[in-house]
């Protein structure tokens, strides 16, 4: 019995110095959050189609989300105004994941097209231009 508990602290003593309180090395991707903003066209009928297609997203639009690579997407709402985070590997390509995911199904091209209808650019974003993404100019982190 003593024998097997010297063993034990040995070991343990060993798996403490090895380990030194480092993190295990993460296999996994990095990724990082865009932030875009978009307004809804004036109009209260407009706005309530917006909401209720995305209470049901069209199965192949999320499924060329997946194909492209996002990790994440998420939509919040203030008004008129819509907030979309976006997580994806660390420095990919957003314009290329886009026609990746776009190119999934005819579905795709057909939902961005619709939604195009029901969107416009906020205040300081150039002719024709409908989602900006936003710049961070704050973070909280509790270490």
């Amino acid at each position: 019995m003593k024998l097997l508990v010297r063993l034990l602290i040995l070991c343990s003593s060993v798996l403490f110095v090895m380990c030194k309180g480092e993190k295990a090395p993460s296999h996994l991707p990095d990724y990082e959050e865009h932030v875009f903003v978009v307004s809804i066209v004036d109009n209260p009928e407009k706005l309530k189609e917006y909401l209720a297609y995305h209470d049901r997203v069209w199965p192949e639009v999320e499924a060329g989300f997946k194909k492209a690579g996002y990790q994440q997407i998420a939509l919040y709402r203030f008004d008129k105004l819509i907030v979309m985070t976006v997580r994806v590997p660390a420095g990919a390509d957003l314009g290329k994941m886009g026609k990746e995911a776009e190119a999934y199904s005819p579905k795709c091209a057909e939902w961005n097209a619709r939604m195009n209808t029901y969107q416009q650019g906020v205040s300081g974003t150039v002719a024709g231009q409908k989602w900006a993404e936003t710049k961070l100019f704050y973070e909280f982190k509790h270490k």
